[in-house]
């Protein structure tokens, strides 16, 4: 949510600036703004409500306004509504202090209260107004530098925070403080570069540092010094991270949406993290801190994550309790902080993020933690706030994600949690080395027969014409179907608006059934074999009360063109790994009903990429 750019060098920083921001576009934003300043001269603000492309315009691409350093920021309206009062960057009454906010400060109005009581007056709805103007008062009233001015604002402000500031008294610089939002700085030659996430300065510099909570620093063209809480020079202490990808990874390149590109790069994606952990056809995990030893130990598995991570971690459930004998837990991470039931100390708590910087599945692992659990970490940005604590990181090789809806990451959970199943498997005995090779095998095929789906493509974009003006769509299925069914639904209702929902398929008679009828879609997913009876008599049912129904199930299941209006075929997998290519054309039919229905897949509204508040 929201994005920050930072620029101190010799370029124009107000382009440098735009073009950040339109790398975090994927964040979800309602207005955006920068504030350049040159030398000596007061910061100049220019701030536009809607997307980037009118601050773009007021500013003739940046070209209108002239200044080696500046801020930037698309923002996520939480205090007040979308206007160009309420937009970043904000500042002091005089402009002494000039600044960017993501994250959200709970005690804002108390601040705000002791601000007027000092004189400060306010233009805006915002708690970021608030924060700027504590570090102007602290800065004044105790005529301190602002290291000290900043760090009694982390002290007193309650919240989460990544911050970006320029002082009058400080023409070529840029301070930075972060408690619970992300945020990076970035070095290159003879410029520094601040920002949300890395794909804004990827362009320009692939070294970073990750900023920590409670620590605040200085950017100029050439250094990047860090302090403490206390005021301690600490910058010895960090690490510049190089960063793998590629700049023209977080590029559209042909493709005319993110969303697209990410669906057919799945392939090359999977192939990468299948080939991290798959040395010599054995499953090897122990250089990232986890040993067969380890996982033959473990007598239970939770896992916590949000959204599609959470999806994965369902698919998860099923395989790990089939292959490996061991009770799984699954729970959504905002649920799991609030809950208290026994925990198993000799358990390991996986924990699923794309960004790694999702709030609430920190939060839970922090609380695994608290309990002595062993922690491991799915990731797939390194470096990032869960990567920094969990105690194992297991990192998915998926790229680059800049559609909000996520693919290629999702199907990159997939597989890692796959061989971590085959992995612990193998290590507790409870298969042999003809089944371990034969799912190492089965995983590896995968690639190719998401390849094979794609050539599928045109029968899947003229499907999609038949859900464009649905209202309602039913996904159902049993077991691993069913949990698939709920990412299918999760995609559909996120770019398409469509009120999607997921069935396990033997509940549809306690009460859903009642809601069918000829307006309403409903995709059956059958790719278990042992269900597929049960399954095709549930769709039967549906296709009874004149339900539209769509069978997806795999090559040689013919007999389903009976009880359904439209089929989808998927290739033959071991029915364990059949979620990884069931998946690819609920994706692409997602993509293509939102094209149907004037959607830009790649920025849904009210959604955002990286979900850094609860």
């Amino acid at each position: 949510m929201c994005g920050i750019v930072g620029y101190v060098g010799e370029k124009e920083a107000s382009e440098v600036l735009i073009s950040g921001l339109s790398k975090l576009e994927y964040r979800g934003y309602d207005s955006a703004g920068i504030a350049v300043r040159n030398n000596t001269d007061e910061p100049l603000i220019v701030k536009a409500k809607g997307k980037l492309k009118n601050l773009i315009e007021k500013t003739d691409g940046g070209r209108a306004i002239k200044g080696h350093n500046g801020l930037g920021h698309t923002r996520w309206a939480t205090h007040g509504a979308p206007s160009v009062l309420n937009a970043h960057p904000h500042a002091s009454d005089d402009k002494n202090v000039v600044g960017v906010h993501n994250g959200i400060i709970e005690n804002y109005q108390e601040l705000k209260q002791k601000l007027i009581g000092k004189g400060y007056k306010f233009y805006s709805d915002t708690d970021t107004e608030v924060l700027i103007k504590l570090v102007d008062y602290y800065y004044k009233k105790y005529n301190i530098g602002p290291v000290d001015a900043i760090n009694k604002v982390m002290v007193r402000a309650r919240g989460s925070y990544a911050l970006a500031l320029m002082f009058k008294d400080y023409p070529n610089e840029i301070w930075f403080a972060k408690k619970g939002s992300p945020l990076i700085i970035a070095k290159g030659n003879g410029e520094t570069f601040l920002a949300s996430d890395v794909p804004a300065v990827l362009e320009y510099a692939n070294q970073v540092y990750y900023v920590d909570d409670y620590e605040c620093g200085r950017l100029t063209e050439n250094d990047v010094t860090f302090y403490n809480l206390d005021g301690t020079d600490i910058t010895n202490t960090k690490k510049l991270v190089k960063i793998e990808w590629k700049a023209d990874a977080a590029t559209k390149g042909n493709y005319p949406h993110f969303m697209l590109k990410e669906i057919e790069e799945q392939p090359r994606a999977i192939t990468d993290t299948i080939n991290t952990y798959v040395k010599d056809n054995v499953i090897d995990f122990s250089e990232y801190g986890l040993t067969e030893e380890m996982l033959k130990e473990y007598e239970q598995i939770y896992i916590f994550a949000c959204g599609s991570a959470y999806h994965a971690g369902c698919i998860a459930q099923y395989i790990i309790e089939d292959m490996c004998n061991v009770s799984v837990r699954v729970d959504l991470a905002s649920e799991f902080k609030y809950r208290n039931y026994p925990l198993n100390k000799n358990a390991l708590a996986i924990v699923i993020s794309q960004s790694g910087e999702t709030k609430d599945t920190y939060e839970a692992m922090l609380k695994a933690k608290e309990y002595g659990i062993k922690t491991m970490a799915i990731v797939n940005v390194k470096g990032s706030t869960i990567t920094r604590d969990a105690d194992i990181n297991v990192c998915t090789y998926a790229g680059p994600e800049i559609a909000v809806a996520t693919t290629k990451a999702y199907s990159c959970q997939l597989i890692v949690l796959y061989l971590f199943a085959v992995a612990m498997a193998k290590a507790k005995n409870t298969i042999d080395s003809k089944k371990y090779a034969y799912y190492l095998d089965e995983i590896r095929t995968i690639p190719a027969k998401i390849e094979k789906i794609f050539e599928d493509k045109e029968e899947i974009q003229k499907l999609a014409n038949v859900f464009v003006p649905m209202k309602d769509v039913f996904f159902i299925g049993r077991g691993i179907d069913y949990a698939l069914c709920m990412e299918g639904a999760l995609k559909l209702k996120e770019i398409t608006y469509i009120n999607a929902n997921a069935y396990a398929s033997g509940e549809l008679k306690h009460g859903t059934i009642s809601l069918i009828d000829k307006k309403v879609g409903a995709i059956s997913v059958m790719t278990q074999e042992s269900l597929f009876e049960k399954a095709q008599s549930n769709m039967v049912e549906v296709k009874a009360r004149e339900g539209n129904v769509v069978a997806l199930t795999t090559y040689g299941n013919y007999k389903v063109d009976e009880a359904s209006q439209y089929q989808i075929y998927v290739p033959e997998i071991e029915d364990a790994f059949s979620a990884s290519l069931a998946i690819i054309p609920l994706q692409m039919l997602a993509y293509y009903v939102s094209l149907g229905k004037g959607i830009d897949p790649d920025k849904p509204k009210n959604l955002a990429k990286s979900v850094t508040v609860e």
